[in-house]
């Protein structure tokens, strides 16, 4: 059986995780005394996307390697154009929005506009131990962690290469690499390595985007080939949810996230529809900016709100709690249609035009 070449319902689930994210930072503003334990565990979100992320990435580029067809600078350039121009525009976003708070005589804190933390920032490094705060958008840690992953791709799709035929083995593989780094780095740090952001999220992104990796041979060499994939995505997609609401460990919920990602790719590859709606599939297409405007969209939001409303704990009532958290994607849809979207289509128009000038130029030779 062929191989879609778009993977719909992966698409989709890129939306609930960034939502997931969401939830997690804007649960807080919330004027309630509890917490769900699976908005708690919220930030795992970001775990889900560098999973989705070395599964994509192979489905892409794989192929592309064994064919002799692969470019690494044309596989960089497409992925910078995908992540970098939203990247700058919310740190300068960020940037005009905590400076005309300064400028009115609002507090604000001395990190986000941190000029030590600036260059790490914009050369997406900010992630890998050379920010000295965690400053300015601070989401855009994992698309620093992300962009680790990027730059180190060959030597993922080296090993991916060496273990294509044994899929159950890079499964192995990369499930025990979760459990050896989540484990080690708990015992050595005191902290759980979910948890890193700016000193160690280009750790942190390693094992997940390795799953990924393996996922994807498991699925193409027709491992977890069921023509039932709906019911298995649904399933492992409760399991994955019940094992976060039920307090399971970070690895346990992990590495849940492979069965409900090869079920819903199974569901695409069968022609099967869940997940595939188009509105669904636009979501997933916004999550980018979805995921990155949240925190600028909470530091406005949240302050203008307490200021005209009197609230000196910046805790929303549920109906404004509400509005707040759903015009993030309006906001998103926005964003992406103005900046993201064109943006990179523009990079990538520039660069195939100058690959097309090279060419003409070594064939005239």
């Amino acid at each position: 059986m062929s191989q879609p070449e778009n993977l719909k319902p992966l698409t989709s689930l890129r939306f609930f995780a960034a939502f997931w994210v969401v939830l997690f930072h804007y649960w807080p503003k919330l004027a309630v005394s509890f917490t769900p334990a699976l908005v708690s565990k919220g930030y795992l979100g970001v775990e889900l996307f560098f999973v989705l992320s070395g599964f994509i990435l192979c489905h892409v580029y794989l192929p592309a390697i064994e064919a002799g067809r692969y470019r690494y600078g044309d596989f960089l350039w497409a992925r910078l154009s995908r992540i970098y121009p939203m990247h700058l525009a919310t740190l300068i976003g960020m940037g005009l929005m905590a400076g005309a708070a300064v400028a009115v005589g609002l507090s604000v804190d001395p990190n986000i506009l941190s000029v030590a933390a600036l260059p790490a920032n914009l050369l997406m490094v900010h992630a890998w131990g050379f920010a000295p705060v965690a400053g300015w958008n601070h989401p855009s840690w994992s698309i620093s962690a992300e962009w680790f992953a990027y730059l180190t791709f060959p030597a993922f799709a080296a090993v991916a290469m060496q273990l294509r035929h044994r899929p159950l083995v890079a499964l192995a593989g990369a499930l025990g690499l979760i459990a050896t780094l989540y484990t080690g780095f708990q015992a050595i740090t005191g902290a759980p390595l979910t948890r890193a952001t700016i000193e160690w999220g280009a750790l942190r992104i390693i094992p997940c985007f390795a799953y990924g990796c393996a996922l994807y041979l498991a699925w193409r060499a027709h491992v977890a080939d069921r023509r039932t994939g709906g019911i298995a995505a649904l399933f492992f997609g409760a399991g994955s949810l019940a094992a976060a609401q039920f307090g399971a460990p970070d690895a346990v919920i992990v590495a849940a996230f492979g069965g409900l990602i090869i079920a819903l790719a199974q569901v695409s590859r069968a022609g099967g529809r869940v997940g595939s709606h188009p509105f669904l599939v636009y979501l997933g297409e916004i999550s980018y900016s979805i995921y990155m405007v949240c925190i600028p969209w909470e530091l406005l939001f949240v302050n203008l709100a307490a200021k005209i409303m009197h609230l000196s704990q910046k805790q929303l009532p549920w109906h404004l709690w509400l509005i707040f958290l759903f015009s993030v994607i309006p906001l998103a849809a926005l964003t992406h249609g103005l900046i993201e979207k064109p943006a990179r289509e523009r990079m990538r128009l520039w660069w195939s035009s100058r690959g097309s000038h090279k060419l003409a130029t070594v064939t005239a030779r």
